[in-house]
């Protein structure tokens, strides 16, 4: 079998973090079986729909690195085939056109719920001869099984199955002469080749009814996996009360790709007892036996030091890329070429124990920061009239230095043997000196990285300074 999976998000807003989700099992299948991923927008409902939203979810997978193959595809384009098939039904007696008015509609269902009707609406309009319409308005109708059941054989959740009488003849072609969904969905997976549909378990009453309009047109029916949905920490779907729920705010967050891919991977399946894993091993493991039943709750925590761990592997091409990207989107950086330049130099030892983005540009501050530095709170208390002192006689040290790390720490050590002091002693103050800041990489990385004039400058700047310099213009905060 040639592997063909979809996703088929409707846009009507931001690409939920569930969605996503969804998409992203689908690509993994589809990777992992040699196959083909597709894209599809659901726009049929043109009330709703906006080319924002189609924008947002193209943009939404393509900062998750999930690729599509050929075009994406727009539902609404494929109008006239819906169309055509409803009444295609109806010719095959499969289907018929129900002249009920919503009044009547109405009084049909109170009338079969009093009576305890376990299938509320039967249209009297279902065996009536066409040479017996009217000239009025219609809707086409599926003649849905009178008995018997109708069965899923459902790849996370097993077998599920209906009776027949509780299914209503449903409705495939409105009186405005749209398509429903159930029909519109089943005719764009045929004609897709659609192999697996997976999806949330949301879907999962669908799965029965477009089972009869595959079985009432005679085609191939698709295999179906539906995946539980997305809980927040407290157990309920996930909200905004939890946080960000579209992709878009966890990117504004300064979660990479990667971190997100394994996250949402691993967040409603298992392989083993593995956490932490690349794209090519979930695509190289990845199988609907994995999806869990259960519904699996968001862990900002979890996510976070997934996350870091990615950061920490990641190229500093990777990682590049996912900074500027970043910056595009923040409202907050400013960052210019000359900074973009310092900071993929110092990535090496910026990236460590960095969880996001924010966290690498916060330890970039005293490369991309101008003299005179500021000191915040923390550093202001390091700089006191003891640190500005051992400073002062670190310094000679460093003037005769070989500007190198190893360089940097015989020349540190030396001071320190002479002076009988420890390093902790040393780096506090000078860690204040040359960032204004306490969290900062080491202090040999950054004096490596600044050059010897410039920290030569910061020290003496630190050394002489009678106040705190809090509040100039030059800090930069992530």
């Amino acid at each position: 079998m040639n592997v063909v999976t979809r996703f088929a998000p409707s846009p009507t807003g931001a690409l939920h973090i569930g969605s996503a989700r969804t998409a992203l099992f689908n690509w993994l299948y589809a990777k992992s079986k040699g196959g083909e991923f597709l894209l599809r927008i659901e726009d049929t409902d043109r009330k709703r729909s906006t080319n924002e939203a189609t924008q947002a979810i193209f943009d939404g997978l393509g900062w998750l690195g999930l690729d599509w193959d050929g075009k994406a595809q727009s539902q609404f384009k494929n109008l006239k085939r819906h169309v055509d098939i409803a009444h295609k039904l109806v010719d095959l007696g499969k289907a018929y056109k129900c002249f009920c008015s919503k009044s009547e509609i109405s009084t049909i269902r109170k009338n079969s719920k009093s009576s305890g009707k376990s299938k509320l609406f039967e249209s009297p309009w279902r065996n009536v001869d066409s040479t017996e319409y009217p000239n009025s308005n219609f809707v086409i109708r599926l003649k849905t099984p009178l008995n018997g059941e109708t069965e899923i054989l459902d790849e996370v959740q097993g077998k599920v199955i209906w009776k027949n009488e509780t299914i209503e003849d449903l409705v495939l072609l409105r009186s405005d002469g749209n398509p429903t969904y159930m029909l519109a969905v089943v005719v764009d997976d045929h004609d897709s080749h659609i192999t697996h549909i997976i999806r949330g378990d949301d879907h999962l009453s669908n799965a029965a009814k477009q089972k009869l309009i595959y079985e009432a047109l005679d085609w191939e029916i698709p295999i179906f996996a539906h995946i539980p949905l997305i809980l927040g920490d407290d157990g309920k779907k996930m909200s905004k009360r939890h946080g960000a729920t579209g992709t878009v705010e966890y990117q504004k967050l300064g979660y990479i790709p990667a971190g997100m891919r394994n996250y949402l991977t691993r967040l409603g399946w298992s392989h083993g007892n593995d956490e932490f894993f690349t794209t090519k091993d979930a695509i190289s493991w990845f199988n609907l036996e994995g999806i869990n039943k259960s519904s699996a709750r968001f862990d900002f925590k979890k996510l976070e030091e997934i996350n870091k761990k990615h950061i920490g592997i990641a190229s500093t091409n990777e990682l590049m890329k996912d900074l500027k990207n970043f910056s595009n989107v923040s409202s907050k950086i400013n960052l210019t070429n000359s900074d973009i330049s310092k900071i993929e130099k110092a990535l090496y030892c910026l990236k460590d124990n960095s969880k996001k983005i924010p966290d690498i540009l916060s330890k970039a501050h005293f490369l991309i920061t101008k003299r005179p530095i500021e000191q915040d709170e923390r550093a202001s208390i390091a700089l006191d009239e003891n640190g500005k002192a051992l400073l002062r006689e670190l310094t000679p040290f460093l003037e005769d230095a070989i500007w190198s790390r190893e360089g940097l720490e015989f020349a540190v050590n030396t001071c320190l043997n002479k002076t009988n002091l420890k390093l902790g002693q040393m780096v506090q103050p000078l860690k204040a000196a040359l960032s204004g800041k306490m969290s900062t990489p080491s202090v040999f990385d950054m004096m490596v990285l600044l050059g010897p004039g410039e920290v030569q400058a910061r020290l003496c700047d630190a050394t002489h300074s009678t106040t705190s310099q809090k509040g100039t213009q030059n800090q930069r905060k992530f």
